[in-house]
């Protein structure tokens, strides 16, 4: 199959042989586990369980709340003793709502139906599946996955993509579950193509990940439709616009999605979530987490509970060689930091990473030399060196002309920067404020339409009092003159 070159990206160290070797491992149940409301783009879900009740493995702790949106179940039964503020796997580390259950041990199910043939199911019954069982993006985009099953309705789709890059250095989650469960989730894959209505599936894994490859072709077999490809090892080949072009020389237009040029994306582990929930009723209660760096004594990869706190995670690989220079949920290159290790892993957290020093090669910015090769390496054809600048100097609308709200956040710009500029930092912070700024425009735009409404409703109730009461006149003077009229007569 012919592969297009896509421009820019960078080749970092890859560090996976940290944990490629290492099988996947459940890992024991906490004591405690902080499950948020909020582990997914949209509304945050809105509890259905409260404070003392006894709940079983599996069941329902909060619905979806409107359709950009995601339940939440019980990662294990016990009780729950708390719903509040507790800090959320978020750079602020600014708290969110969440529910707190204690494990009694026991690990009990809900009653679950049978297992049933996805294949007996029309896409609307798939999708709503899929919706009940909470399943997101699990690639760390954490979009409601039924939502993009229901693409199909909206656009003219041929193809399924299905990202299994992995193009982040220490991330090996993807790459393990592959090689450990390509059946299970080669059997996601055909549901979600039936969803979608495609008859089409490529399944893209980078070349460094042979065995992974060897056992997802074997899985495919005869399956009409679905294709293996072997895509180029280069950083950020994951994004998904990026493998598309890869994948099909279409390249998709700014601020659109895949689905406008028939394409729909998905990670390997929603593939495999899919599997579960729709052929066997489990919702999304846990997912596999790689734990890395030089920093970890050992190096792991865990099917991890949701809501565990991330302190378990490192104290089951046995803790830190030494202390870390920086903690990360997520891989090196768009990760987030950890800034308290009671945070909890949540069904976008597909790595917690402790790095030392000499991983980070942390150095003092210097001024920009101009150099040029931040736009070599930028993926989507921008230009950062003048969009920072733009930054720096507070002109954020000259930034957004010259395209900072296409920056996809890969870090490619500030990776291969000699003056060390933290490039991502400056854009994250601009389109975080001009996104403020444009709520507050339409926040106040909405005020002066709401406040004009209630002027023109307020004159529309005067004139009509008015009316009436002309009205009220007119029938008095009318009975007025009828009963002088009788009088006369």
């Amino acid at each position: 199959m012919k592969l297009f070159r896509i421009r820019g990206g960078v080749h970092p160290q890859e560090h996976k042989q940290l944990s490629a070797h290492k099988a996947i491992e459940v890992m024991p149940m906490p004591e405690l586990l902080r499950i948020p409301l909020q582990q997914h783009i949209g509304s945050p879900a809105v509890p259905v369980v409260r404070k003392g009740d006894s709940v079983l493995k599996g069941q329902l702790l909060a619905h979806a709340q409107g359709m950009i949106s995601a339940p939440v179940h019980a990662p294990t039964s016990g009780r729950i003793i708390a719903i509040g503020k507790h800090i959320a796997p978020h750079p602020s580390g600014l708290p969110v709502r969440t529910i707190t259950l204690k494990a009694d041990g026991n690990d009990r199910w809900i009653d679950l139906p049978g297992p049933v043939d996805p294949f007996t199911l029309d896409a609307n019954e798939i999708s709503e599946r899929v919706a009940a069982a909470g399943i997101v993006g699990m690639g760390g985009a954490s979009f409601p996955s039924a939502v993009k099953l229901n693409l199909g309705k909206r656009f003219s789709l041929h193809t399924l993509v299905i990202n299994g890059a992995e193009c982040e250095p220490y991330l090996t989650c993807d790459d393990r579950l592959m090689r450990e469960h390509a059946t299970e989730i080669l059997d996601g894959v055909r549901i979600m193509m039936r969803a979608l209505g495609v008859a089409h599936c490529l399944f893209a894994i980078e070349s460094n990940k042979a065995q992974a490859h060897e056992a997802i072709s074997k899985a495919a077999g005869n399956h009409n439709g679905i294709r293996t490809v072997k895509v180029p090892v280069r950083y950020p080949m994951g994004s998904e616009k990026h493998l598309v072009q890869t994948l099909t020389g279409e390249e998709t237009p700014a601020r659109a999605l895949t689905a406008d040029i028939g394409v729909v994306v998905h990670n390997v582990a929603t593939a495999f979530a899919v599997h579960e929930a729709v052929r066997f009723h489990l919702p999304l209660i846990s997912r596999v987490v790689t734990v890395s760096g030089g920093a970890i004594k050992h190096p792991r990869n865990l099917r991890v509970a949701v809501g565990t706190p991330v302190r378990e995670l490192l104290a089951h690989c046995g803790g830190f060689r030494e202390e870390p220079a920086r903690l990360l949920s997520g891989g090196p290159m768009m990760g987030q930091p950890i800034i308290n290790t009671g945070i909890p892993v949540v069904k976008g957290s597909n790595a917690v990473l402790a790095l030392t020093a000499a991983e980070t090669a942390t150095h003092p910015a210097m001024p920009c030399i101009r150099c040029g090769s931040c736009v070599k390496a930028c993926p989507c054809g921008l230009v950062p060196v003048e969009i920072s600048a733009r930054t720096r100097h507070g002109d954020l609308q000259g930034a957004a002309d010259l395209g900072l709200m296409d920056c996809i956040s890969c870090g490619s710009c500030a990776y291969v920067c000699p003056s060390h500029l933290p490039l991502v930092q400056y854009f994250n912070y601009a389109k975080g404020e001009l996104t403020a700024r444009q709520r507050a425009e339409h926040k106040q735009k909405e005020t002066k339409r709401l406040a004009e409404q209630r002027a023109e409703r307020i004159a529309r109730e005067k004139k009509a009092k008015r009316e009436a009461m002309m009205r009220r006149r007119q029938a008095a003077r009318k009975r007025t003159k009828s009963e002088k009229a009788g009088a006369n007569v």
